[in-house]
């Protein structure tokens, strides 16, 4: 058996119409993922529905089509290699629970594509994305400037040099740094310049293709030398065991004879054994799903949304916390008092929203109102949030994966935050 190459999850983001679904297509087709059979028919299927230029962006409708359905699907539709890494694409987020997802963990993005139109430049969408992708913790960004066939003149450097301008503006405003932007790359999807292969419409661009970019990506280091921080998806009690709570380790090392603490509820007992995909290990890292065995805690004391950590340095539980929201779809507008559900790691707590400290442009980033009276669909805000039950929640600065939220009411994804500070519950 060959070694498998290192694996990356990449997320595709970007304006609704901006050639996403095209890119992936281009890209999955290009790498041998998708036969020519199956462009073909769906080139077929495109004409026969007067959508002669569609038939790339009708690979991904096919599979959300068939996934909807129930049917299966093939995995490797999904994943394509490159030279140095196998990546999987994550679906992108119009998707309803996308930042639901993202933030409970279930689908970690390691990179984002950011799709950006020429011909459109910077949208609202665009601008939602961006900030949603660096309050999801993505710290590494390709852009494709596409459609570069569509402005005028076709393939115009000068066109592209506006929109890598707004890009770049855009992507430093919402707190990426210079070298968090792996490449800006001139595209056309649909065409097929620069996607997987060099493009002769732009002699002036020298740069990587799409697929060669992604080589520029690196594997996020593990965050082992940080406090132990395991939140719990489930809890069993086995027949001559014992309590098996059962969660991915965030942060930190857990090994076997470690005394831990599990909060809110504020027990805590010693480790007895740990096992992975059903084998016994002795020590536990960053990303891996484990079930441990605690002696001194019962199943009843535990829930899912607890979390463990050594009983030296316990998770936090918040008394209060401070979090800057962007505010990504509210019918109506959000008041002090309004109670939403907050999903933060595996935990699911209604906070209260006590007080609204301030709105920021989401152009500069700079404070345009203090104490606002309301906030609606777009805004970006730093916020009070009270939670209605205990919940553990850490800064974002010292803990990613526990410091960043999704707003959830009505059965929707209501907004995405991230936590600046945590006032501890005595």
């Amino acid at each position: 058996m060959p070694k498998e190459k290192p694996h990356l999850n990449v997320v595709f983001i970007g304006h609704v119409d901006h050639g996403k679904s095209t890119t992936i297509g281009r890209l999955l087709y290009e790498t041998g993922a998708i036969d020519e059979r199956t462009i073909e028919k769906l080139r077929e299927e495109a004409r026969a529905k007067g959508k002669e230029t569609f038939e790339f962006a009708f690979v991904m409708d096919k599979l959300k089509e068939e996934r909807e359905r129930g049917l299966t699907i093939d995995v490797a539709h999904r994943r394509f290699d490159t030279q140095k890494y196998m990546i999987t694409i994550i679906d992108a987020p119009g998707h309803r629970d996308f930042v639901k997802n993202m933030i409970t963990g279930a689908s970690q993005a390691d990179a984002a594509v950011l799709v950006v139109s020429a011909p459109e430049g910077v949208m609202e969408q665009t601008k939602e994305h961006a900030y949603l992708a660096r309050i999801l913790g993505i710290n590494q960004m390709i852009v494709t400037i596409n459609k570069m066939d569509a402005t005028h003149p076709e393939y115009s450097k000068e066109r592209f040099e506006q929109v890598k301008e707004e890009v770049v503006k855009l992507l430093k405003m919402v707190g990426y740094k210079p070298e968090q932007i792996k490449a800006i790359i001139p595209t056309s999807a649909y065409k097929g310049d620069n996607v997987a292969k060099k493009s002769n419409n732009m002699p002036w661009y020298d740069g990587p293709t799409l697929l060669e970019a992604f080589d520029l990506l690196e594997i996020p280091p593990k965050p082992t030398d940080k406090p132990l921080r395991i939140p719990i998806q489930d809890v069993y009690s086995i027949q001559g065991v014992g309590t098996v709570p059962v969660g991915r380790v965030e942060t930190g090392v857990l090994k076997v004879g470690d005394k831990v603490v599990f909060m809110p509820p504020g027990v805590s007992g010693e480790v007895k054994s740990i096992e992975m995909h059903h084998e016994p290990i002795e020590v536990a890292e960053p990303g891996d799903n484990i079930g441990f065995n605690v002696r001194g805690v019962s199943k009843k004391d535990l829930r899912r949304g607890d979390v463990a950590g050594h009983v030296d340095n316990p998770p936090t539980v918040a008394k209060e916390f401070v979090a800057q929201i962007v505010v990504i779809n509210h019918p109506t507008a959000i008041g002090v008092g309004y109670t939403p559900v907050i999903h933060a790691h595996t935990a699911q707590v209604a906070c209260r929203f006590e007080e609204l400290m301030e709105k920021k442009d989401p152009r500069t980033g700079q404070t345009v109102e203090k104490n606002p009276s309301f906030l609606k669909t777009g805004d970006i805000a730093v916020v009070k949030l009270v939670p209605t039950k205990p919940l553990v929640i850490e800064k974002v600065q010292e803990f990613p994966p526990l410091g960043r939220f999704a707003i959830r009411d009505m059965g929707r994804t209501i907004g995405a935050g991230i936590v600046l500070d945590v006032v501890p519950k005595q």
